[in-house]
């Protein structure tokens, strides 16, 4: 009876190991049928040296066509009660564009300019954040071109824009030259450089032009509570590059001109005023947190004869920091 178990077990024990052990080469089969499968290309394939030749041809060939082709340029213009019908030709867009019409209604449109299409959206808001928002997220070229209804582009200027990107491969914005009158020019681009934390803050958006992948992959936009038709008067521009810049964003200057603005009645700007500079405190806040107060100060002792003639540069530095503190959230409180 003893010697019958003991039989019986080691009977067990062989059956069970020998089931594992099919098991085993089963799963390994199957894996390598599976891999076999799935990855044809790790066959002992030999690569010969015309075999590389001709690929390379093969990516030389594609190259060539894509520059032959050019760039695809998209021009995101903001507008606010405009005739849409008549504003690429206004303008003097020779590329295809994507329009954000801010107005009484809700509408989209599409027609075609100088063998461009061009994108029309009417949207019943305010905001110019808001539009270029509109804009970018609608954009499917790989150059995009921030831009006013006011400015008139100059004839070849997307010849200047893909000739500066295909000189600069690294570059993911390049910020160009537009003219304005000498009382609304904050910057001109005497020389080509790289745009840095220091130096980005006097660029308008009309001078923006960047790889829409880029701005798309960082995932950037424009502030809501800056600009024209926003709380406070202007700034988004200076918070976008900021963010661009934060974001790991190659930026540069080009000397190239593009464009030159239309004089008319700005949409934000009413005299240095009190709002002036209380709006001004609160930009600062978000853009240089706790150095606001130092740059306050440079700002004004730069801009003391231009921009505190009337209300004195003591009291526009109080309502600066007062507009520090409100962008912090601590108006009212003690």
């Amino acid at each position: 009876m003893r010697w019958s178990g003991i039989v019986d077990y080691a009977k067990y024990v062989f059956c069970d190991t020998l089931t594992l052990l099919m098991t085993l080469v089963l799963h390994w089969r199957k894996r390598q049928m599976l891999n076999s499968s799935l990855f044809p290309q790790c066959s002992t394939r030999m690569v010969t040296p015309g075999m590389r030749s001709r690929k390379k041809r093969n990516k030389s060939r594609i190259e060539a066509e894509r520059v032959e082709a050019g760039m695809k340029i998209q021009m995101l213009v903001s507008a606010v009660n405009q005739d849409v019908r008549t504003l690429a030709e206004r303008m003097n867009i020779r590329t295809d564009a994507v329009i954000i019409n801010q107005c009484g209604q809700y509408g989209y449109e599409e027609y075609e300019h100088n063998s461009c299409s061009i994108h029309c959206y009417s949207f019943k808001e305010r905001g110019v954040g808001l539009s270029r928002n509109s804009a970018l997220m609608r954009a499917q070229a790989e150059i995009s071109v921030f831009a006013d209804e006011d400015i008139a582009y100059e004839d070849g200027y997307e010849k200047k824009i893909e000739e500066a990107f295909d000189k600069n491969k690294e570059a993911d914005m390049i910020l160009f030259n537009v003219k304005v009158a000498p009382s609304r020019r904050t910057y001109w681009n005497e020389g080509e450089k790289r745009i840095h934390w220091y130096n980005y803050g006097r660029y308008p958006a009309y001078s923006i032009a960047a790889r829409t992948d880029s701005l798309h992959r960082a995932n950037v936009s424009f502030s809501l509570l800056f600009g024209g038709g926003a709380k406070y008067s202007n700034g988004e521009d200076s918070l976008f590059l900021r963010d661009c810049l934060k974001k790991g964003l190659k930026i540069f200057a080009s000397t190239e001109v593009i464009g030159e603005e239309k004089e008319r009645e700005s949409t934000w700007f009413h005299g240095y005023n009190d709002k002036f500079f209380r709006d001004r405190g609160v930009l600062y806040h978000f853009l240089y947190g706790k150095m606001a107060v130092p740059f306050s100060l440079r700002f004004l002792m730069a801009h003391r004869d231009e921009m505190c003639g009337e209300i004195g540069w003591k009291k526009a530095y109080g309502l600066m920091k007062e507009g520090i503190e409100e962008g912090k959230g601590k108006t009212g409180q003690k």
